[in-house]
């Protein structure tokens, strides 16, 4: 007689993580970049962000202008705990960060102002934020259903350690933890694993 029900998988304390495939990130900067309608600018630039920093949906519309940098090209990031880390810009965003700002009326590039506002001229929530990214998804041609904000946070860590292929230059785990701002070195070994989930495909 079969054995086979009497062997159970090996249980993982967590289910990897879903990610965008590069391809999927691809579409979704064509779109970001072809779009015209109003607060198209400002929609580029937060999900940019979101895609080459790794920062947290509520770090991103908590952040004020004070906490960039244009002349070091770096963010100030209050995290969990109100913990800080310092996050360099992409060279992508930066014009795009440029151009926005030019966009905008003098009172609202006060160094306390939020980057981000809503079509009231309020702060955005997360909530609104979420919101907005389904609707983009749905305009670039991807799946709304398949990829929340906290899937870009999870598409930065992957694609950093999979694009490096160089070991001399491959991002430490250390590294990795400290741009996430994870508490836990065992948080961010997550990313390991789907890196090398992919490389035994």
């Amino acid at each position: 007689m079969s054995l086979w029900w009497a062997f159970k998988a090996p249980k993982t304390d967590k289910k990897l993580p879903v990610y965008m495939r590069l391809i999927e990130l691809q579409q979704l900067f064509r779109f970001l970049e072809a779009d015209k309608r109003k607060f198209a600018l400002r929609n580029h630039v937060m999900f940019k962000l979101l895609a080459t920093t790794g920062m947290r949906r509520q770090e991103l519309v908590d952040m004020t202008w004070e906490q960039l940098d244009l002349e070091w090209d770096t963010v100030r990031i209050y995290g969990k705990g109100n913990k800080e880390r310092v996050l360099p810009l992409h060279p992508m965003v930066l014009p795009l960060i440029q151009k926005y700002r030019e966009q905008l009326e003098p009172f609202r590039l006060h160094p306390k102002e939020p980057v981000f506002t809503n079509y009231l001229g309020r702060q955005l929530d997360p909530r609104g934020l979420h919101r907005i990214f389904k609707e983009v998804l749905q305009h670039a041609g991807l799946p709304p259903h398949r990829f929340t904000l906290h899937h870009l946070r999870h598409t930065f860590a992957t694609l950093l350690l999979r694009s490096q292929d160089d070991s001399s230059s491959k991002v430490d785990i250390r590294t990795l933890q400290e741009l996430l701002g994870h508490e836990s070195l065992a948080t961010t070994s997550i990313y390991t694993h789907v890196d090398l989930e992919q490389k035994n495909k």
